[in-house]
């Protein structure tokens, strides 16, 4: 029986290259039922480029999550090349150079009894976007604010 969704762990995951592509920072923060946060900061020993540090940072959140007996959850992600590809409803040209990184993550998603991705904009996912960035050792960035412009 799957859980309902509050019952659902809440992932929101980032990742940074710097450069593009570069040394690669991997940055989650994981809300457990309970409302408890779990944070995940971490480099990779190798470079790539944005999208392959996005996706790290999600395999490496669902490795994490699978420790925790998770069964159920919602990820949340401001890259929609990611949430294409995973999500099937409008999937995106494929990243050939990425394929195996995105097999390992959907028999990661797989293996729990309920898993739903969905996009969000980059100023709703700022938490996970600093943990990223301070894997390599860089400061918060600062977004602008919805529907605001710059002068």
């Amino acid at each position: 029986m799957a859980e309902d969704a509050a019952a659902s762990w809440l992932i929101h995951c980032d990742g940074s290259a710097l450069p593009n592509p570069g040394r690669m920072g991997l940055g989650a923060l994981l809300i457990a039922p309970d409302g408890s946060r779990h944070t995940l900061s971490m480099a990779t020993h190798t470079t790539g480029c944005n999208n392959e540090a996005e996706l790290r940072a999600l395999i490496a959140a669902l490795q994490t999550l699978q420790q925790h007996g998770a069964r159920s959850l919602l990820v949340r992600s401001d890259s929609s090349i990611l949430v294409e590809q995973l999500d099937g409803v409008k999937p995106a040209k494929p990243i050939a150079r990425l394929s195996a990184l995105f097999d390992e993550a959907r028999a990661l998603l797989q293996s729990f009894e309920q898993a739903r991705l969905q996009w969000i904009p980059q100023h709703r996912n700022g938490e996970a976007d600093a943990l990223a960035r301070a894997a390599l050792g860089l400061a918060p960035r600062a977004l602008a604010k919805p529907g605001r412009r710059a002068r």
